[in-house]
């Protein structure tokens, strides 16, 4: 699959284990998710990310499925090529199987592929449900957000050898259990190729280095549209924050200089409207 070609699947999608390595940025409203497929992404994330960058909260954990559903809504509706993913947030998936899928299905009815959950072997029973409701699963291991405050905040994950082998397991048993693909965030490199070695299915790595199936960014970041210090992982290709403040600065100088409309931005009526209404015009023209 390459940018511009048929829109991408599940089964084309977890077929890119050989090839070239696949592209995933997060998008969360149409503007985004008309850019990122335009661009030629292979998948389109609509993460929880969404509390941070957008809905202006400290972590993941205060988004709700309707939350994720309008944001899935808005990315869908644009129709891109690439796949649609969305990610499960915090408790809609901890409590039971059916009311996962029942958060999972409101998620796809929104315009969702496939969701992505957090979490290792202990998800397994919840991945079982999803597949057999005939929702398509992405796997999260590593740091996973919705767990900050048991990992103690946002830490790099799988730095000794018991947790780096749990990482290891992890992700064979979420392949093995049907995950189409899984994300690495936050594991050293190491770690992350043993792991892309171990899975039959695609890695795609955020802060987990270069050896992964794939590489996923937060839109807001990759464009500089977030201010906010960065992790190291993260490159900054634009500038849109800094440009976004001096457009709209100079929009400004040229409204109090008087410079902003011009009369050529400006309606006019018609020659003999305007002479029809001349003396009222002229009216509040001296009243002004």
């Amino acid at each position: 699959m390459t940018p511009g070609s048929q829109h991408v699947t599940v089964p084309s999608l977890r077929a890119r284990k050989i090839g070239p390595p696949l592209v995933m940025v997060t998008a969360y409203d149409a503007p985004t998710a008309r850019v990122a497929d335009e661009a030629g992404v292979d998948i389109v994330l609509v993460g929880d990310s969404v509390a941070m960058v957008v809905l202006g909260y400290d972590d993941t954990l205060q988004v709700t499925v309707d939350d994720m559903a309008r944001h899935v809504a808005a990315v869908a509706r644009t129709r891109p090529r690439a796949l649609v993913v969305a990610d499960l947030p915090w408790m809609s998936y901890h409590l039971s199987t059916d009311e996962a899928v029942r958060n999972a299905a409101v998620l796809i009815r929104a315009g969702a592929a496939a969701v992505k959950l957090e979490g290792g072997r202990r998800r397994l029973p919840v991945i079982d449900a999803l597949l057999g409701a005939e929702i398509p699963v992405m796997g999260h291991l590593g740091l996973t957000p919705q767990s900050v405050h048991v990992m103690g905040g946002y830490r790099v994950q799988g730095q000794q050898v018991d947790a780096a082998e749990a990482l290891i397991d992890d992700a064979v048993a979420l392949a093995g259990a049907g995950c189409f693909a899984i994300v690495l965030e936050c594991v050293p490199r190491e770690v992350a190729a043993a792991v892309t070695r171990s899975v039959p299915v695609p890695t795609i790595g955020i802060g987990a280095g270069p050896d992964c199936d794939g590489q996923v960014l937060v839109f807001h970041d990759l464009v500089g549209l977030e201010d906010r210090v960065l992790p190291r992982f993260v490159r900054r290709y634009g500038s849109l924050r800094a440009d976004a403040v001096a457009a709209v600065a100079a929009f400004g100088a040229d409204v109090r200089a008087g410079r902003f409309p011009s009369d050529e931005e400006s309606y006019h009526l018609t020659a003999d409207v305007a002479a029809a209404l001349g003396e009222p015009l002229s009216s509040r023209s001296r009243t002004a």
